[in-house]
């Protein structure tokens, strides 16, 4: 069964209707449904169509947050062929949130830093629900060393909801970790793409999306906190995370408007979980048209033009 949010319910009640009918009738228990059970499929399409051509900050923010939503796993899975993952930072040890490794995207040698939030009870753990820790960011600067060395174009796929707070984290240089991957992003001398495919929390995500084109897609959500961190700062109330999402400006259209992103990648109609492939593929595109742009550039224009796009956000609004 698909999982439905809170304001899908709508959407729900009329598959759920569908779902029944197709079991009835495959069992002989109902005969001439076909005609109610297209009636049914048209109105849960035009539901579909009325609540996402209208939805809020926060409910993008749910959405981006979807358990069935594709994860980066998935994405290396299909987009980046004969992919070898490099495990460990050579400081500390392993961090399961940040994967990294070589692979090829289009026949082309690349670089791929993901971060991985997991898909169920013993993943999620396992991959500590996407929250690095300094190990992680350790090991993203690694791959980013390697990849400048043998000229790999990076590929960053973002999605976390923030990197990890603990103390164990903050006792190995949580802060300095961060700092230093976005210090490695923006000393590549290689074109480097990040795409924000679910959530891009704070300097967890900033760290391996400093990059010549932040793309995201059409239901992600991009921010310098998680509205319920936000609203427990400004209001003292974690249930204000919806008066937070509004404000703080998190949609890819909002960011698009004030050029912190570089484009938005399209979702299908109800979010990337309702098609996944059409969303591979989507995806696969916008990171390929990136890539052309720099094509033929020497390493100081690659470096040049990622420093001047960040120096550019917020001076012509």
């Amino acid at each position: 069964m698909p999982s439905y949010l809170d304001f899908e319910k709508p959407i729900a009640d009329l598959e759920g209707k569908v779902q029944e009918l197709r079991a009835l009738a495959a069992q002989g228990e109902a005969v001439d449904v076909g005609d109610e059970i297209g009636r049914l499929e048209t109105k849960a399409n035009q539901a579909l169509q009325e609540i996402y051509a209208r939805l809020t900050p926060w409910q993008k923010t749910q959405v981006a947050r979807h358990p069935d939503r594709p994860h980066a796993v998935d994405y290396i899975r299909e987009l980046i062929a004969e992919f070898t993952p490099l495990a460990g930072d050579r400081l500390f040890g392993e961090d399961a949130a940040i994967i990294t490794g070589l692979g090829r995207f289009r026949d082309r040698p690349v670089a791929v830093i993901a971060q991985e939030k997991g898909n169920d009870t013993k993943t999620r753990l396992k991959h500590n629900f996407g929250m690095a820790r300094p190990e992680g960011y350790r090991k993203a600067v690694r791959l980013m060393k390697l990849a400048d060395r043998f000229e790999l174009p990076v590929i960053a796929l973002v999605d976390t909801a923030g990197a990890y707070p603990g103390i164990d984290a903050e006792e190995r240089g949580q802060a300095e970790a961060i700092a230093r991957s976005t210090e490695a992003c923006l000393a590549l001398g290689v074109p480097n793409v990040s795409v924000v495919i679910g959530e891009g929390g704070s300097g967890g995500a900033i760290a391996i999306a400093t990059a010549n084109r932040v793309l995201m897609l059409e239901n992600a959500v991009y921010s310098v906190i998680s509205p319920e961190g936000a609203a427990s700062i400004l209001w003292r109330d974690s249930a204000r995370a919806q008066d937070a999402a509004t404000n703080m400006k998190i949609t890819a259209e909002d960011l698009m408007r004030l050029g912190v992103i570089d484009g938005i990648v399209p979702e299908p109609l109800g979010g990337a979980h309702r098609a996944p492939a059409a969303v591979f593929g989507a995806v696969g595109d916008a990171i390929e048209r990136a890539l052309k742009e720099f094509a033929g550039l020497d390493r100081d224009t690659v470096r040049r033009l990622r420093r001047e796009k960040f120096l550019s956000i917020g001076r012509n609004l």
